[in-house]
């Protein structure tokens, strides 16, 4: 299902992340990193829920605008129940749909917003989606004080917190077009190889919206996924070329540029909701301002896993969701 933009724009992001993110080759694009875990916070979970906030507030201060300003705000992250950003909803004080997909979260957001001011339902929306490396951890596998030994092909949870102001307002980044993906579940059980539980839904999703708008991969100046890693990058490349015969020349995923490529604690590279909008926001949206990049596909995509059902032996399911973001000015 692919739906077509003529009057949606994200005018404006704001990034905030942790120190992992802030030692990476793109701390100097973020607005603002911590040097620690806890932010001033008493628990990781309650840090996260600063970042949340934070994100928010910050980009209404770039905006000149207010709490009161805001139509709606969506949001999601890792923890159960989305704790972080329902805590943080609570402080807010704007009406708030609580999202999950994973680290598809963010793109999910956007084309609920999209749909919505496209139809003239709302005039204007924050979308956010954050994650906090020690709290996912501790939920999804094991607290990091244990020292486990991981896999090489296990990816890092990165810690952030990204927004994006929608409006119907020109200016900024428009949203062109957006594509639902389908939840795919190819039977993989690894909870440590996210990549290849998640590449072939980023696969099914590319090839739908490149048939439903009836291009080419070479249209745009760069395809996006977020996040597969270092591993799931060569998988899903390999399954667009062997499953549907497409070569994609333009391409690389989040996951592989949040962090150092030889950066051994991030393993096969970043994960986590915040880790496909703190880089598109963040460098890619400079790139695009710059004029260095026109037109630019991000499909973020998110395993549905718990912790229960991998404990059961069962596979793991996964989506991806697709936006399309170009340059109009």
């Amino acid at each position: 299902m692919t739906f077509k933009y003529e009057n949606v724009y994200i005018n404006d992001t704001s990034t905030i992340t942790g120190p992992y993110e802030r030692k990476g080759p793109l701390s100097t694009y973020f607005d603002k990193s911590y040097d620690d875990f806890y932010f001033g916070m008493k628990t990781w979970e309650q840090a996260e829920e600063k970042l949340i906030t934070e994100s928010v507030d910050l980009l209404l201060y770039k905006l000149a605008r207010t709490r009161f300003d805001v139509d709606l705000h969506i949001g999601g992250d890792l923890l159960n129940q989305i704790v972080a950003s329902n805590y943080a909803a609570s402080t807010l004080g704007i009406p708030f749909f609580g999202i999950y997909s994973a680290c598809a979260t963010s793109v999910e957001g956007l084309i609920l917003a999209s749909n919505m001011i496209e139809s003239k339902q709302i005039k204007n929306c924050i979308c956010t989606a954050s994650s906090h490396n020690n709290a996912a951890e501790k939920q999804f596998r094991y607290p990091v004080e244990y020292g486990g030994p991981k896999p090489k092909t296990d990816t890092f949870t990165t810690t952030g917190a990204a927004s994006a102001y929608l409006s119907y307002n020109k200016r900024g980044i428009k949203v062109e077009s957006a594509t639902v993906g389908t939840v795919t579940d190819y039977g993989i059980k690894d909870a440590f190889h996210m990549g290849a539980v998640m590449a072939p839904a980023a696969a099914s999703t590319l090839y739908d919206h490149l048939k439903d708008t009836k291009r080419e991969a070479d249209y745009y100046d760069l395809i996006l996924t977020g996040d597969l890693g270092i591993y799931g990058r060569k998988i899903f490349k390999d399954y667009m070329k062997t499953e549907y015969g497409i070569s994609l020349k333009n391409y690389d995923d989040t996951a592989c540029m949040i962090f150092a490529e030889d950066n051994k604690e991030a393993y096969a590279g970043g994960s986590g909701p915040a880790c496909a909008p703190l880089v598109t926001y963040s460098y890619i949206f400079d790139k695009m301002k710059k004029g260095e990049l026109n037109r630019v596909l991000l499909i973020a995509t998110g395993a549905l896993m718990s912790p229960t059902m991998v404990n059961q032996k069962l596979s793991i399911p996964s989506i991806a969701h697709l936006i399309s973001l170009e340059v109009t000015e």
